[in-house]
């Protein structure tokens, strides 16, 4: 019978190998036509991005049907660029962000996006008739043809000349008696005899072609065939033809073509070595369990891309960093079930028990942990600009993707080959733990104490919090004297990144700045790239100017960055607030989940870990900007995922524990324990968070560097805070409660309560 078990639990292990051999190449196929498939950003593929500011020039105020108009007049002039994958982007009342990844000619693009909407009226010749002038403001709106079908209505401002120019239409005769519409009609190019069938549709500058049968002296109606979305269309587009506005520059990033393929290769190297490197580490550690969490990563990869995919995203180079930070924090929940699993084995559990229970414990921590980390990318999403938009889209993929993969499929993946009863006593090829660790309960053997149990952790308290604060402190001088470098983002004016493969010195550089007309407030070289900084706002003809010179000086591929005062003082303001409220949302989380001295003492924790990178960055004079808030950010999520873990184990280990009875040392004992169970996974969990960030250091785009340091700082950062520090504030303010009782939750039913009365009823 048993032999007949043996051999039923082996064909299981082929049947499932199979099918799991058979998912690995499912994916591996579908994922290179799926990234090929995925919308790359100007940092990934060269272009340009520009943010403007609409104004009207007869000083009303914008609103969001002018906005509306504008943005709707920048996408058909979009349109004319040949720009397949454009993003168009409403920021507020008054800014459109526009990115045009691919362009090939961004001066030209700027020039035609920037010149103020031209609407005039002309007839089937092209003969101008008249202009914007003749309408009201924003004088084009829905209306009602007799019929009742959907019309466009003009408030006509210039009556008589109105009257006149329809009036001469109208006795054309019928075929000629026509008025067309057209929004920036270029004589070079446009026509009425080539286009008139084109007119309404986004190949043509020709909005519209209206029929006149009499001279109008009043407000008129333009009907026709049109449908309430069309007729929408026609007055936005008319509107911001008629409309006095312009575009002011406020800030723009022109990245080369090959710049930018250059990045998405260097990248995407940096990236697969990462991600094979982090499968090695799970195999070597866990042996199946490891495999079958690199499974599940591969699987992960593919479902974030296809959700991006999905819903439009479009991939950048922070998106990239942010999809490998997740894969570091997905691995996190594998490790932490694992560990549970490893526990149940070591206190004498059966597999199949063991990992019941194991995946059982292991859930509130993983959920809390990812949570934390959502509330801090959604806030990222609203304060953020631009890349940080990328970077948090990508952060709350990876955050849902891996509730389903790592929490879920990985489970599910293990349940199956559990089940086969194959690995009852092959556990140490399952999961890494020798047989000989495993107690015999039925011989009352007793499980072996935890390999870090006679570590004091809190006896390095002093000396860590002391090393913290001398950072700290030194950082805090270099800041007051120095103050910190900050990039374009926080500073304002203009940074240029030049790369080449001829030989280019700083001194060559600064001639060459001078030459041009303007000066460097700083040159550096930072591995084969040169940056050069001027604190003045360059305008589009001086961006073009700089770019040309070096494109045919040094065959250099060039990346032009500007930033104006305005950005930089919202960039700044949005920055600190954001991390505010990341820390506030945190504080209200965790204090419902678990009670106010954990909350009190993860943000402590957190509160340090942005001290610390901070200081470093002063000290080390690394470039403070808005990807450097988005590492703030991320580590703020990251940090207490690590922390919330410890908190979690230490409330299990004092579940059931009379408080009143509960001594000091007694206390800090179950603390220290705590700390001890969970120092496994910390470990794991940072060297598999670190590990990508340390191989795009040194592999990955320039673009990424500061980023990529200031994760680094903080996640070293937060491995030690979440013990020395978020703990130890914790155990200082639960101190005071000990010896005595909790106080009763009070309990709330549908049933009335008897009020005593002394004498009537008591």
């Amino acid at each position: 019978m048993k032999g007949k078990k043996k051999k039923n639990g082996k064909k299981k292990i082929i049947i499932n190998s199979s099918i799991l051999i058979i998912l690995v190449i499912a994916i591996c196929l579908l994922f290179v036509p799926l990234f090929k498939g995925l919308k790359f950003g100007l940092d990934l593929q060269g272009g340009f991005e520009i943010l403007y500011k609409a104004e009207s020039i007869d000083g009303s105020k914008m609103n969001k049907e002018k906005i509306t108009a504008t943005y709707k007049t920048l996408s058909k002039r979009i349109d004319s660029l040949g720009v397949s994958e454009p993003e168009i982007i409403v920021e507020g009342n008054d800014r459109i962000r526009v990115k045009l990844a691919g362009v090939k000619n961004p001066e030209e693009a700027r020039t035609q996006l920037s010149t103020v909407a031209t609407l005039s009226f002309r007839d089937i010749e092209d003969n101008l008739l008249m202009s914007s002038d003749v309408l009201k403001a924003g004088g084009a709106k829905i209306g009602q043809a007799a019929d009742g079908t959907p019309a466009v209505a003009l408030s006509v401002k210039d009556k008589d000349k109105f009257y006149e120019a329809t009036k001469s239409i109208s006795e054309r005769g019928e075929g000629k008696n026509y008025i067309v519409i057209w929004l920036d009609y270029n004589d070079l190019t446009d026509s009425y005899e080539r286009e008139g069938n084109l007119c309404g549709t986004n190949e043509s500058n020709c909005l519209s072609a209206a029929t006149v049968s009499q001279g109008f002296a009043s407000d008129v109606i333009i009907q026709g065939s049109f449908t309430q979305e069309e007729v929408s269309n026609l007055v936005d587009l008319i509107n911001s033809g008629s409309l006095p506005s312009k575009l002011t520059e406020l800030s723009s990033n022109t990245v080369g073509a090959s710049f930018g393929e250059q990045t998405l290769q260097t990248t995407l190297i940096a990236g697969i070595i990462a991600i094979a490197a982090i499968m090695i580490i799970l195999m070597v550690i866990y042996h199946f369990a490891g495999f079958i969490s690199s499974v599940s990563m591969m699987i992960y990869a593919f479902l974030v891309f296809l959700v991006f995919w999905l819903v439009g995203g479009v991939l950048t180079l922070p998106g990239i960093a942010a999809l490998l930070l997740g894969i570091g924090m997905a691995v996190d929940s594998n490790v932490i079930t694992f560990a549970r699993i490893r526990e149940e084995l070591l206190k004498g559990r059966s597999l199949p028990v063991a990992f019941r229970e194991g995946s059982k414990s292991s859930f509130s921590a993983i959920i809390d942990s990812n949570i934390t980390t959502l509330i801090v990318a959604i806030i990222m999403f609203m304060f953020g600009e631009s890349s940080i938009k990328g970077f948090a889209t990508m952060l709350i993929i990876t955050v849902l993707v891996t509730m389903f993969t790592m929490v879920f499929l990985t489970r599910l993946l293990l349940k199956l080959f559990v089940k086969t009863e194959y690995f009852n006593d092959k556990v140490k090829l399952f999961i890494n733990i020798n047989k000989k660790d495993i107690p015999d309960v039925s011989k009352n053997e007793k499980p072996k104490p935890n390999r870090f149990h006679k570590i004091n952790f809190f006896k390095y308290k002093k000396a860590c919090i002391g090393f913290s604060i001398l950072i700290i402190i030194v950082g805090s001088i270099v800041l007051a004297t120095k103050g910190f470098n900050l990039g374009i983002d926080y500073k304002s004016g203009t940074s240029i990144t030049i790369a080449s493969e001829q030989k280019i010195t700083e001194k060559m550089l600064e001639s060459d700045i001078k030459e041009l007309g303007f000066k460097a407030s700083d040159i550096s070289k930072a591995s084969d790239e040169m940056n050069i900084r001027i604190d003045s706002t360059l305008t589009g003809d001086q961006v073009k100017k700089i770019n040309k010179y070096f494109e045919e000086k040094y065959e250099a591929k060039v990346n032009i960055g500007v930033v104006s005062n305005l950005v930089q003082k919202e960039l700044v303001k949005n920055a600190i607030l954001a991390v505010l409220i990341a820390l506030i949302g945190i504080i209200i989380y965790v204090s419902i989940r678990f009670k106010w001295s954990y909350a009190i003492g993860g943000v402590t924790a957190l509160v340090h870990d942005v001290l610390i990178m901070f200081a470093l960055f002063a000290i080390l004079r690394l470039e403070v900007s808005s990807m450097f808030i988005a590492a703030v950010l991320a580590i703020i999520g990251y940090s207490i995922n690590d922390t919330i873990v410890s908190f979690d184990r230490i409330r299990e280990n004092l579940h059931g524990i009379d408080r009143k009875k509960l001594t000091q040392d007694k206390f800090t004992e179950i603390c220290n324990r705590s700390i001890g169970e969970t120092f496994t996974r910390t470990i794991y969990t940072s060297v598999t968070t670190i590990l990508p960030v340390l191989i795009l250091l040194v592999l990955g785009s320039r673009g990424i560097f500061n980023f990529n340091m200031a994760m680094l700082f903080g996640l070293i950062a937060g491995t030690y805070s979440s013990i020395f520090i978020a703990t130890v504030v914790y155990m200082a303010l639960e101190k005071k409660n000990l010896g005595k009782a909790e106080k009763p939750k009070k309990i709330y039913t549908d049933e009335l309560e008897e009020k005593k009365i002394k004498g009537i009823n008591c």
